[in-house]
């Protein structure tokens, strides 16, 4: 299914538009006790906001581990990539998250999914420490190509 349009978008209550913000927010936040009670009630594991970013991009690119665990065991998926062709995983490389890159591996993350890809971020950022483990990745090739941009 495609993301909304901005005519979609613009076509919901405002009360949806700012429960979605705030939605958004909590995961930049990695406000876990929010997802701990939305997730269970119903919010989809893989909202994503006008950039195409996801629930786990936003925790993931923020620093959450632990929120990126916990949607991906709400069906989050690991490897949808943005508007904009990246991943969580590269995104993690990029901003030297650790403790994220790890969670998204275990989580089923594809080390060659987006452009770049996660791979590629490792040799840009100066991350080798991480090549190994990418090769061995058990998600790795597994993405596939990533959907065209509807942009």
């Amino acid at each position: 299914m495609d993301p909304p349009t901005q005519a979609a978008a613009s076509s919901l209550p405002p009360e949806a538009i700012e429960f979605a913000t705030r939605m958004y927010n909590a995961a930049r936040k990695g406000d876990l006790d929010v997802f701990k009670q939305a997730l269970p009630a119903g919010l989809p594991a893989n909202m994503t906001n006008e950039k195409g970013d996801t629930l786990v991009m936003l925790a993931a690119y923020h620093g959450h581990a632990d929120l990126v665990k916990l949607l991906l065991e709400h069906g989050g998926d690991p490897n949808r990539v943005n508007d904009r062709g990246q991943s969580p995983l590269a995104g993690a490389v990029f901003k030297l998250e650790d403790s994220v890159i790890e969670a998204l591996l275990e989580g089923g993350a594809d080390p060659d999914h987006g452009a770049p890809s996660a791979m590629d971020c490792i040799a840009m950022f100066n991350q080798e420490k991480w090549k190994a483990k990418f090769e061995a990745a058990p998600g790795r090739g597994k993405a596939g190509p990533p959907a065209a941009s509807a942009v």
